[in-house]
């Protein structure tokens, strides 16, 4: 199975438009409009930008994060847990499996309407990555 953009639909450039993706031989890229020019940026490179912002953020929440998981999906008991911990602990192969099989429609979508969005310029680098923000950490919004 050839490799696969994570993020598409999810990429805007720095004017907020979408960026487009395509595959130049078996490479899948993002496409930045740059003034008319069309710039073929490789997936990979902005995808684990993204994915190392991620892990860095679950880095050390493990416990925490896999507790509000198992709430979240009805499955409390210890044993689930540790399923999800040990799944967070080891999520660099996690990340390596996404290259290959994507994030599936389904989650993209619930990213993109939960504010989720990655912006980069028109050499592919992340300016910036907007995330929703957990509830109760910033005060009143």
């Amino acid at each position: 199975m050839p490799r696969q953009a994570l993020f598409p639909g999810l990429v805007v450039d720095e004017s907020d438009r979408p960026v487009a993706t395509a595959y130049v031989g078996d490479e899948p890229c993002y496409v930045v409009d740059d003034s008319g020019f069309l710039r073929h940026i490789p997936s990979e490179q902005v995808d684990r930008h993204v994915l190392e912002a991620m892990r860095q953020q679950i880095s050390g929440n493990e416990d925490m994060l896999s507790e509000q998981a198992a709430r979240m999906f009805g499955s409390e008991d210890p044993f689930s847990k540790a399923i999800i911990e040990n799944q967070l602990k080891n999520i660099d192969q996690q990340f390596d499996n996404l290259f290959q099989s994507g994030i599936p429609e389904e989650a993209r979508a619930f990213m993109g309407m939960s504010g989720f969005k990655v912006v980069i310029n028109v050499h592919g680098e992340v300016v910036r990555l907007e995330q929703p923000s957990a509830s109760g950490d910033e005060g009143g919004e």
